[in-house]
């Protein structure tokens, strides 16, 4: 098999070309996928350490959506206790309307049985607003618990929420129907009992607000978390689409040069033979 021999000129200037033509192709591949390094081999560290801040930011982010619906589930609960309260504060105005009207004589029976029947409306509603205060199957106001988590390792950071029973019926709110208020003593034992109504739901409603604040801080404390350990993968493996850019300007002008070197090495070299022969 016959030998080719390449002067010192063209095989230096072959390798140049060689060289240049291999960066070049990684520089196109870092701008058509926008990443530096794509794969392990391209750099072990970097690659590895990038992968585990992309995993533990996609845990954090599925930890959002829980803590969104721990949020929306607290609002809903904290929008009934205010509907519950505004309707006590109106049996109790009916209670005290009654009891200022007389025990006996003229139309006060009639009246105060009409007192009843508004005031045993109004628990009603307060029935059907505690069902109707729950968000995407959970109801606080129906003794429910959710337990949000805020870590991305299941069970190492939870906020329990613990629901109450806010029917007319319950432990909190403990207004029970009327039946017969000819009595100022029954109608002062109702009034009574919706104000202690009132000052339970109080203090749920302050609970109900410490846990929306803690879940509101720790959604944006995730969210940040999320925004940083992205920030940091795409550090680790993004390519700089300006620098490469330039790179890929100077590589071409770089390639378009060893072209021409090589044309006039290899010019030279039959010129050299031209004179020999």
């Amino acid at each position: 098999m016959a030998t080719v021999s390449l002067t010192a000129g063209i095989r230096a200037n072959l390798l140049s070309l060689n060289e240049t033509s291999t960066v070049l192709g990684q520089t196109q591949a870092r701008i058509g996928s926008g990443k530096k390094v794509g794969s392990a081999i391209d750099d072990p560290t970097a690659f590895f350490t990038a992968q585990a801040l992309s995993n533990r930011a996609g845990d954090l982010t599925s930890r959002l959506d829980g803590i969104g619906k721990g949020i929306q589930t607290v609002k809903a609960a904290s929008a009934g206790v205010t509907g519950i309260t505004s309707l006590l504060k109106q049996a109790k105005g009916i209670a005290q309307d009654a009891r200022a009207l007389p025990t006996s004589g003229g139309t006060s029976t009639a009246d105060r049985a009409a007192a009843v029947t508004k005031y045993n409306a109004v628990l009603n509603e307060i029935d059907s607003m505690a069902k109707d205060s729950g968000y995407d199957g959970v109801n606080l106001l129906d003794s429910a618990t959710l337990d949000v988590q805020f870590a991305e390792k299941a069970g190492s950071s939870v906020l329990t929420l613990t629901g109450f029973d806010a029917s007319s019926a319950g432990t909190v709110v403990t207004a029970a129907d009327a039946t017969d208020w000819s009595a100022n003593a029954t109608i002062d034992t109702a009034v009574s009992a919706l104000e202690t109504s009132i000052a339970n739901l109080q203090t749920q409603s302050k609970t109900l607000s410490a846990n929306l604040a803690s879940m509101t801080t720790r959604q944006t404390f995730t969210k940040s978390m999320v925004d940083t350990l992205t920030t940091g993968s795409d550090n680790l493996t993004n390519a700089d689409l300006n620098t490469e850019s330039a790179n890929l300007l100077a590589l071409n002008t770089q390639n378009s040069l060893g072209v021409n070197a090589l044309s006039l090495a290899s010019q030279a070299s039959q010129s050299v033979l031209k004179l020999l022969g």
